[in-house]
């Protein structure tokens, strides 16, 4: 009792002195977070839905502070986009540099050098003993269409195969890849043809590896011929879908039937890459090579760029002008993402994900023994791409999640800003940036125990 009333009292969302806005007409007070939700649900359609009420002011590498001036720790990172923290100085630096030149000319009309720098440091990067090519656009969802695009292209196949509880993006395409329903998918279709389903190894659902690649191997029998599939997609560790790495027999199994079959392996890295697992690239813990590899989110450090890397027989098999997009490839966000790379490079961030991956789950699995017994079913990932599962009780395992819910809720009024994910919405992601000191991850831990403590005592 006497932890938890300790617990209780830690400071929420700590407050700073109420500063002034400064506008060309004066100085006035700052808004408050009411104000802006106000404004936003009157201006934002609702299908854009924001986790947390708050507005943001200003961030520094894991910190943030909203417009009335309180503090939060920042462990959702733009959903991992800031592995490497916040206005990176390395990374802001390059981008500021850049502006000085140019902004923008449309790679397709007068080319420019970061984007040909750019491609030559994620072909260096990327797995496989062979040349590549690297295509550049703007978003993850375009991304993995290119890669589609370009699978289809090189194998003359429009089949695509992809997995349940997959997330590939928002758009039409990528709906059709995505494996959740709700609420990506509600009530938007139909979506495009040629694409099927794959059963996705699951411990909770009782599917085994073997059980999975039956049902793959079923579909290939029943519905999918071999011969018209163009790719097959996976993410190494599924994002929306629960942080669920996929087993490395499971890559193995792909890597051969792809072979067997003349099918081209994608490799969805658009969450899992640039270090958030320890690695660069999530598939070089299994040692399987994809043919194609999508990439975005921590690549730039925020700043909006995606990619397509492969293998350059297959990178060449579209047509010039078949490939691009008017902002594909921003020299800004190209800018940014060469000094992200070298950031994670020169600061060692491979090496520091794996050391914060061990050390939470070695304390989370000791907060919820003490604090939660039977609550926390599965602590799981890779390096620091970590997902802690709520559930009712150990014997049932049914999903809890009101109970995360409420576990996120108080995170954010305590001041740790923090996601929710998984099929059942049951499941806690750790999305921290890899740069936070170590004051600020055992800060940040202390208030997610304080915040199950919190939800413990609503029950």
């Amino acid at each position: 009792m006497a932890e938890k009333m300790k617990q209780k009292s830690t400071k929420s969302a700590v407050k700073r002195k109420p500063v002034m806005s400064v506008v060309q007409d004066g100085v006035h007070p700052r808004k408050t977070n009411a104000e802006l939700v106000a404004r936003r649900e009157a201006a934002v359609p609702r299908g854009v839905a924001s986790a947390a009420g708050i507005f943001a002011e200003h961030a520094e590498n894991s910190e943030l502070w909203d417009v009335e001036g309180n503090r939060y720790l920042d462990f959702a990172g733009g959903i991992a986009v800031l592995n490497t923290g916040h206005r990176h100085p390395k990374v802001i630096a390059a981008a500021k540099a850049q502006e000085d030149h140019y902004t923008h000319t449309s790679f397709q009309v007068v080319p420019y050098e970061p984007y040909v720098a750019l491609a030559e440091k994620l072909n260096a990067l990327a797995p496989g003993d062979f040349a590549k090519k690297t295509l550049l656009v703007t978003t993850g969802a375009e991304a993995v269409e290119n890669a589609v695009k370009i699978a289809r292209a090189a194998t003359g196949r429009p089949g695509v195969i992809a997995f349940t509880g997959a997330y590939h993006g928002r758009t039409l395409l990528t709906l059709g890849m995505t494996g959740k329903i709700s609420p990506y998918k509600k009530d938007v279709g139909p979506f495009p043809s040629d694409i099927y389903r794959a059963p996705f190894p699951s411990v909770r659902d009782g599917i085994s590896v073997q059980d999975a690649l039956t049902g793959l191997q079923n579909l290939l029998l029943t519905d999918a011929q071999p011969e018209r599939i163009a790719a097959i997609i996976i993410e190494p560790v599924l994002g929306e879908g629960g942080y669920t790495p996929v087993p490395f027999e499971m890559m193995d199994a792909l890597r051969a039937i792809c072979d067997t079959h003349g099918i081209l392996l994608i490799a969805d890295e658009i969450q899992s890459g640039f270090g958030r697992t320890g690695k660069w690239f999530a598939t070089e813990h299994s040692g399987v090579v994809p043919d194609l590899v999508t990439v975005a989110k921590s690549m730039a450090g925020g700043y909006p760029i995606a990619g397509v890397i492969g293998r350059a027989d297959v990178m060449d098999a579209v047509i010039p002008g078949g490939l691009g997009g008017t902002y594909g490839g921003n020299p800004v966000a190209c800018a940014a993402a060469l000094a992200a790379i070298d950031a994670i490079e020169e600061e060692g961030l491979l090496a520091k994900s794996t050391a914060i991956g061990e050390k939470f789950k070695g304390q989370f699995a000791e907060i919820g023994a003490r604090v939660a017994p039977f609550r926390m079913w599965d602590i799981r990932g890779l390096g620091a791409m970590l997902a802690i599962e709520f559930v009712t009780d150990f014997e049932t395992a049914t999903p809890d999640a009101a109970f995360t819910k409420a576990v996120v809720s108080h995170a954010l009024r305590r001041g740790l800003i923090l996601l929710s994910c998984g099929m059942h919405a049951n499941a806690l992601r750790i999305m921290v940036p890899l740069t936070a000191s170590d004051a600020i991850l055992d800060e940040g831990i202390s208030i997610f125990e304080a915040a199950l403590s919190d939800a413990i005592a609503e029950l």
